[in-house]
């Protein structure tokens, strides 16, 4: 391992990841005590929390956010780091958007699909946020039936005056981009970004907090109190606010009641490899990022410091694996064999949260308690998305928010005792599915 990076974190603190020993400064939020005062309060200091709390803040509100652990903490600092134009359930919001929007929904996903680029790259450089932020992708074809799925694409990119970022390659123009043989084409893409999530996920909160907002860590909300004023209480605190959203995703278990059964954990499984030298310059000359066409899917990229960091096949059981590196060690042979034998240096899993229909869940709990959950895999983008229509919401602009709000969703009796089951079930299905394509 590099020595520079032979600095584990505590359990109790996060969990040993590339990330986590790679963070450009640790966060030492203090823990929440006595009665706080704000216009807003945020519960999670993932992205969804700590985007939310800089526009917010942005808007000149007092906003606190109240985390059980520390930020970022969660998926949103130990997921894959890409940020593509993937949203997850697009056909589905289509489909039931249409109903409201009427023509106008395919323009509306298409510009929400790359609002969060936007979002995360002003961001970044209004803040001076370093986080390894680095331009180029791949959706790779495995099979030719995957080609079809691509050229669609590469058609309504160039409809829609995209046609400079993306290039439609065949198996030979995979190979000049990548070094393996695996693909049989690929849609490169110039505007989807990929990057170090957790040091995304801290600048985050400390723009947030040079805004004025107020950041707790290892503090946990036992209950949310509604009401005219409504307020969040945690062991030794409380924070009496004149809004609260709840943006825990999959991790929290408060207003069960209303939340139970709607969204779902899957774990997702990653490696890094110790550093490659020359190697990441023939695996991966233009240092992009790759995942490819199959509804469960192999993703990675290069680090900063030119390791692979690598991940896939998610487990449905709602179960950490027990030997992730061995698990994927095979999927990074057959891609690249380079590497056979390469020395893994960090393995992690985090749990996304999975809604049955893909579509993001935005909605109330009673007249001034909000909630956002429900990424599927694609949370980097999708949740500074959703930041931004959460704050419009909450600063009473509630176009974007009714439209998310109005979708239906599949509410499953017993919550993760039967959700996740289905959940494989459904993996499997479409596995099979993948197969006979």
């Amino acid at each position: 391992m590099n020595a520079a990076l032979q600095h584990p974190k505590p359990a109790a603190e996060r969990a040993l990841s590339y990330y986590s020993a790679s963070l450009n400064e640790e966060t030492h939020y203090p823990t929440l005590q006595g009665e706080v005062n704000v216009d807003i309060a945020i519960i999670g200091g993932g992205f969804t929390g700590v985007a939310t709390a800089v526009e917010l803040a942005e808007r000149g509100y007092k906003v606190a956010i109240v985390e059980t652990n520390k930020v970022g903490w969660g998926a949103s600092g130990r997921n894959g780091g890409q940020v593509t134009g993937s949203l997850s359930g697009d056909a589905a919001m289509s489909k039931q958007m249409r109903q409201w929007l009427g023509d106008d929904v395919d323009d509306f996903i298409w510009h929400l699909r790359w609002r969060g680029h936007d979002i995360i790259r002003n961001r970044v450089e209004k803040y001076g946020i370093q986080c390894d932020l680095k331009f180029g992708h791949l959706h790779a074809a495995m099979k030719p039936a995957h080609m079809d799925e691509l050229k669609a694409s590469h058609e309504e990119a160039q409809r829609r005056g995209m046609g400079d970022q993306v290039t439609l390659l065949d198996a030979a123009g995979v190979r000049a981009n990548q070094g393996s043989d695996i693909y049989c084409g690929a849609l490169r893409n110039t505007r989807n970004m990929h990057l170090h999530p957790l040091n995304l996920c801290i600048g985050e909160a400390k723009a947030a907090e040079s805004l004025g907002a107020l950041i707790f860590e290892h503090s946990e909300v036992l209950d949310i109190v509604h009401g005219e004023r409504p307020a969040v209480v945690t062991a030794k605190g409380r924070i009496n606010a004149s809004q609260v959203l709840l943006a825990g995703d999959v991790y929290h278990k408060l207003e069960r009641k209303q939340l139970k059964g709607m969204i779902f954990p899957a774990m997702g499984g990653i490696v890094t490899t110790a550093p490659l030298g020359e190697l990441a310059q023939q695996i991966n000359p233009h240092d992009l990022a790759v995942y490819d066409c199959r509804f469960v899917l192999d993703y990675y990229r290069l680090t900063g410091d030119g390791r692979l960091l690598f991940g896939g096949g998610a487990n449905y059981s709602g179960r950490d694996s027990r030997d992730i590196a061995g698990e994927l060690r095979p999927c990074i042979e057959r891609t690249f064999p380079q590497l056979k034998g390469v020395q893994i240096d960090f393995q992690w899993s985090c749990a996304m949260g999975i809604v049955m229909n893909r579509i993001p869940q935005l909605g109330k709990l009673s007249q001034n308690v909000w909630y956002c959950q429900g990424y599927s895999g694609h949370g980097v983008a999708t949740t500074h998305i959703m930041g931004e229509i959460m704050a419009e919401a909450m600063s009473g602009s509630l176009e974007k928010f009714d439209t998310f709000a109005r979708c239906k969703h599949i509410k499953v009796p017993l919550g993760d005792l039967f959700g996740n089951p289905m959940l494989a079930a459904g993996m499997w299905y479409y596995q099979m599915m993948e197969k006979l394509r």
